[in-house]
């Protein structure tokens, strides 16, 4: 399974390569969608050719990011691309607001909560794809409309379609003890259950304790080339 790092510790390898300015935090949110797109297409070949329609969700911070450059290159190969925002393009991180500018020069993002409620359009979506919260999230998700979406995301996965991916890791899962942070809500769920879930560089304890299995179905590790800074998750240069 190789290495298995907490969250504090992919942070600091990340911001480890960054600061020996060899790479940018730009370069590695678009390694990681281009890892979650092979990702996709390796899990699912029968993908590989034609037009199809995707579903993205994006979050406030990097993982949404991570999710535009995601719908960007889906778009790209063809496929009919939905986005969807949770928050304030204006307050995203610099390098989430560029991949959510480059995203709305090639297609429309619309707010993901309208009335508390996830927006319509979504039977016909082959690939619903959950980049709302990545690893570093530390507090429960306490917004309904997204218990909603969350809801929405995990009863695909009893229903067999559409496929279901998470960026990362599923949003509101401790990414250190796999525990859905904050338990249960009133209604909906606060993480959902995926099919295939692709994290960067390595596996993370929450993958594969607690209720990590049950939400992360399949793991992928996607190489996003710092493992030159390796040594700096055990404080090493």
């Amino acid at each position: 399974m190789g290495e298995i790092l907490t969250a504090a510790q992919m942070r600091a390898v990340e911001q480890a390569a960054i600061a020996s300015g060899e790479v940018t935090g730009l370069e590695l949110m678009e390694r990681a969608g281009r890892g979650v797109v092979e990702a996709i297409l390796g899990e699912w070949p029968d993908l590989a050719a034609g037009a199809h329609r995707a579903m993205v969700l994006c979050g406030p911070g990097n993982n949404g990011g991570d999710g535009f450059v995601v719908a960007r290159l889906l778009a790209a190969r063809g496929w009919e691309v939905t986005a969807y925002l949770c928050g304030d393009a204006e307050r995203l991180p610099p390098d989430a607001r560029t991949n959510c500018e480059r995203w709305r020069r090639m297609g429309e993002l619309l707010p993901a909560c309208d009335g508390g409620a996830p927006a319509p359009g979504r039977a016909e979506v082959e690939v619903m794809i959950d980049a709302v919260f990545g690893t570093g999230l530390a507090r429960a998700v306490d917004d309904p409309c997204l218990w909603d979406w969350f809801q929405l995301i995990d009863k695909a996965l009893e229903a067999g379609r559409p496929r279901t991916v998470a960026v990362d890791i599923p949003s509101g899962l401790s990414a250190d003890t796999g525990e859905v942070i904050g338990g249960a809500p009133a209604h909906g769920r606060r993480a959902p259950r995926v099919m295939l879930t692709v994290t960067f560089h390595a596996a993370k304890r929450g993958h594969f304790e607690g209720e990590g299995p049950a939400h992360c179905g399949r793991v992928v590790i996607h190489d996003i080339g710092i493992g030159r800074w390796a040594g700096a998750a055990e404080g090493r240069s």
